[in-house]
């Protein structure tokens, strides 16, 4: 357990903002050469498979990432010191998903030399989750083969989250007509907006998810005008939406397109909900544990593998992305004893 805390605390240490991992992804590499463990590396992104794959037999993905966000301004404490107090790990990253990572290389370490195992395993230390990156795991993943099942490191308190809502964000534009203010001329783009953005404040889709419940779009930001006496022409607003598993994200839009005024324009269809079988074998290895499940709110990088995938890992997603995030020290412990466990009731 003291070489990953220590390896948890050297990447606290180092920061690794999306598309700037390249220190930790060293950390990494260089951590699993002293472990005497085969290592190759895409952009930032460091894979290692068993010692002894066997491509006859299918293989398991055991990933989490080792970028983070940006410090919140309201820290107390130096994001990057990996201060240890009260049990607790403090430190950008320790929370999402450091915990996770380090736990899932101490169980892939402990799997990797042993022969007889069912599955192969195959290890992701991906770059670029926090924007869901064209160079993180969506670049690794044609480099793997082919991929039967995969664990995904996220923190979610060592419970199995079984589901997990998709993101679509949409840009729209509402244009009108520009003229003087106060001679009332023009076609005032904000009026034309206000109308869309009130119908998707109050759509409401009747197909709601037992595990995520119901699909939420909420209008995050709106922009227009140029100075106050001028009529605006264009009014732009963003649109966030988290879609439960009855809608796929293209399907969605275009029913938002054809019921709205404005131009809208998705960033991308391909961030879609995702959901692993409860009787998966996995998830029921889970359940002889003891361990329970949920639908998750929160996005991951399972939303871009195109194979059932289980998000769990030690840590709270409520303490995600907050000033002086931390991870309790035997959460990690705990973590990497359960996942071994998990992976035993699927391996042999």
């Amino acid at each position: 357990m003291n070489k990953y805390l220590s390896l948890l605390r050297t990447l606290i240490a180092t920061p690794s903002f999306s598309k700037q991992e390249q220190s930790t992804a060293n950390i990494i590499a260089d951590f699993l050469s002293s472990a005497k463990i085969d290592w190759k590396r895409l952009g930032n992104n460091i894979w290692a498979r068993n010692k002894y794959f066997d491509t006859k037999k299918e293989s398991v993905l055991l990933n989490s990432h080792h970028d983070t966000v940006r410090p919140a301004k309201t820290y107390t404490r130096d994001p990057f010191d990996s201060e240890i107090k009260h049990g607790k790990l403090y430190g950008l990253g320790s929370n999402d998903a450091g915990g996770a990572l380090v736990a899932l290389i101490a169980t892939f370490s402990y799997f990797y030399d042993q022969k007889n195992l069912k599955y192969n395993l195959i290890l992701a230390a991906s770059a670029e989750e926090e924007i869901s990156g064209k160079n993180g795991i969506a670049l690794l993943l044609p480099k793997l083969g082919n991929i039967t099942f995969g664990l995904v490191g996220e923190p979610t308190q060592m419970q199995m989250a079984i589901a997990e809502k998709g993101l679509m964000v949409i840009d729209g534009i509402a244009r009108g007509k520009s003229g003087h203010a106060a001679r009332a001329e023009g076609e005032n783009a904000i009026y034309k907006a206000m109308q869309d953005v009130e119908y998707l404040r109050n759509l409401s889709l009747k197909e709601v998810s037992p595990l995520l419940g119901a699909t939420k779009l909420s209008i995050t930001q709106i922009n227009a005008g140029t100075q106050h006496n001028v009529v605006p022409d264009e009014c732009r607003f963003v649109v966030d939406i988290r879609t439960n598993e009855y809608h796929h994200n293209e399907d969605l839009f275009q029913l938002l397109q054809e019921q709205t005024l404005s131009e809208l324009t998705a960033r991308s269809f391909r961030l879609n909900s995702s959901k692993i079988d409860l009787n998966h074998p996995l998830v029921q290895s889970g359940k002889k544990l003891g361990l329970t499940h949920y639908g998750s709110p929160t996005l991951s990088d399972q939303a871009l593998m195109p194979f059932p995938t289980l998000k769990i890992g030690p840590g709270d997603s409520a303490r995600s992305h907050t000033a002086d995030e931390f991870i309790y020290v035997q959460e990690i412990e705990d973590g990497i004893a359960i996942y071994r466990q998990l992976l035993e009731g699927v391996l042999f």
